[in-house]
Formats: structure tokens, C-alpha cells, sequence
């Protein structure tokens, strides 16, 4: 098991909001984490759509896992959203995390969500803040 692959299993069993949204870790690596879940039920607004919270809180969970499998601990302190195709019961979304930029004390990413037909649902950018305290 790698360091990124250990740190986001820390991570992971203390995140008990991903867990119940059924976030599954596909790929991780420092910079990088693929996560795929299945929207269920009630997880939809009144409108019959996913809850627009769904696809920012996995985004926000990509950013987390990426930036901290670096190494160093990181918090986000600036995020936001667009979304551009609807999200329905039984889609599979799943995450695609550029590294934009990463400094001592910082980083910025954007991360795609996609749907099961690899149609982007929503468009997310993110910056953190790089601690001095690390993982391991």
C-alpha cells in the first residue's frame, strides 16, 4: 500500500458523511483521487434531482483525499461549483482531480464530475491550505 493510499484510508474511516454517501476510492495518489458513488434515493431534492450538496460534497472529498495524499495536512479554504447537467436516481458519478498548482501552503484544483455515460454533471475548483504537520 503507497503513503497516499494509507493516508486517504485514515481519512476515509473517520469521514463518516462519504461513507454514507457510498463514496468508493478508485485511484489515489498524490494530486490525484478518482471516487465513484451511486446516488440513491434520498439523496434527491423536490425537483427528483440530486440534492446539488451531492456532487460539491464529492468533489470536496476528491480534493481532500488528493491534496492530502501528498503527505502534508490540508484543509480547503476557498471552493465553489457550477453544474451543468442534471443528476438523477441510480446515476454513478465519479470524480476526475487536476492538480492545478501546488506551493508549500497551498494548492488548486479542479475536479470534474462525471456521470456513468462520462458526461461532465458538474465543474468544481478548489484550493486548500497546506499545513506544516504531515501524516506520517
Amino acid at each position: 500500500m503507497t503513503q497516499a493510499q494509507r493516508i486517504v484510508q485514515q481519512m476515509m474511516a473517520k469521514d463518516l458523511f462519504s461513507q454514507w454517501m457510498g463514496i468508493e476510492v478508485v485511484h489515489v495518489e498524490p494530486g490525484i483521487c478518482n471516487l465513484r458513488m451511486t446516488v440513491k434515493d434520498d439523496m434527491l431534492n423536490g425537483f427528483s434531482i440530486a440534492h446539488g450538496g451531492l456532487a460539491y460534497s464529492l468533489a470536496d472529498s476528491a480534493l481532500a483525499f488528493a491534496s492530502n495524499a501528498h503527505g502534508a495536512k490540508c484543509v480547503s479554504i476557498e471552493t465553489s461549483i457550477s453544474h451543468v447537467k442534471p443528476v438523477v436516481e441510480g446515476d454513478v458519478l465519479t470524480t476526475q482531480v487536476e492538480e492545478k498548482s501546488l506551493t508549500k501552503r497551498t494548492g488548486l484544483y479542479f475536479i470534474t464530475v462525471l456521470n456513468q455515460n462520462n458526461e461532465a454533471v458538474a465543474f468544481f475548483k478548489g484550493s486548500v491550505h497546506r499545513s506544516e504537520k504531515n501524516w506520517e
